[in-house]
């Protein structure tokens, strides 16, 4: 399967500017045979917007843009993978990203589970959980937001469930670059599963974002990365040949759950 990520700068809350961008950057790839477009965290949005701002920009997860979306993916053939504000049933804000598929059909919606910091607390709730699994292609998949991947369960818990592909829409800020250089291949190896983590470049109020994005495989070799500014990059995904990386590196065969005590 060959999958993009578009990594790129955005004018803050320009929704009909970001779904032209996306919409180019879906129909070039597409020409390319990729299968499937993961873009960053809040990508029709903004990240640091703000409370207020957060608020104004939500929608509901089959809402305007999400119909947009919806047909950028059935006209190109592609499925899309993309951050949103989206207001929630009782009208609290998430930090979302939702996945269509090839034919527009709507596969999964996320909330962000962690809140990073201060930027995120104050502009949105919690998800209450891990996105259930779902299938692009046939393959398992597993979806996260951001800071989601950093911890170690969140991949984890996705591995064991048979997930070999997982999509990190990402807005991750300059000093992290340890991040995408070195967390997320290890993430990657540790339970021999693809990321694809899209995060954003160039700068937004106060923040600089790191780009780097990243298609890492289960051996932990970086298949695409992207630099600092705004890129589009390719990686073919192998999944029969994964199964040598889960060969020669048994970690989950070889876990001894009966051994580690759960933290509170």
């Amino acid at each position: 399967m060959r999958i993009a990520t578009y990594q790129g700068p955005h004018d803050p809350l320009d929704k009909a500017g970001v779904l032209a961008r996306i919409d180019d950057a879906a129909r070039a790839v597409a020409a390319q045979g990729a299968r499937l477009l993961v873009c960053p965290e809040m990508v029709l949005s903004g990240y640091n917007i703000g409370r207020a701002g957060a608020t104004a920009a939500a929608e509901a997860a089959d809402g305007p843009s999400a119909r947009a979306i919806a047909g950028i993916a059935k006209k190109h053939g592609i499925a899309i993978a993309y951050g949103y504000p989206e207001v929630g049933e009782a009208g609290e804000v998430y930090n979302s990203a939702q996945v269509f598929d090839r034919d527009g059909t709507a596969l999964v919606n996320h909330r962000k589970c962690h809140l990073f910091g201060d930027l995120d607390r104050n502009a949105f709730a919690p998800g209450a959980g891990l996105a259930p699994v779902f299938e692009i292609d046939g393959i398992k998949t597993g979806i996260l937001i951001c800071y989601d991947v950093e911890f170690p369960e969140s991949v984890r818990s996705y591995a064991l469930q048979g997930v070999e592909l997982v999509l990190v829409p990402t807005a991750l800020m300059l000093p992290f670059d340890f991040i995408p250089e070195k967390m997320v291949p290890t993430r990657a190896f540790e339970n021999q599963v693809f990321i694809v983590y899209a995060n954003r470049c160039g700068s937004e109020g106060e923040l600089t974002y790191a780009g780097l994005s990243v298609i890492a495989a289960p051996d932990g070799v970086d298949l695409a990365r992207a630099g600092r500014g705004e890129e589009i990059i390719l990686g073919d995904v192998d999944f029969p040949a994964a199964e040598a990386a889960r060969a020669a590196n048994p970690y989950l065969a070889d876990r001894r759950p009966g051994l580690y005590r759960a933290a509170p």
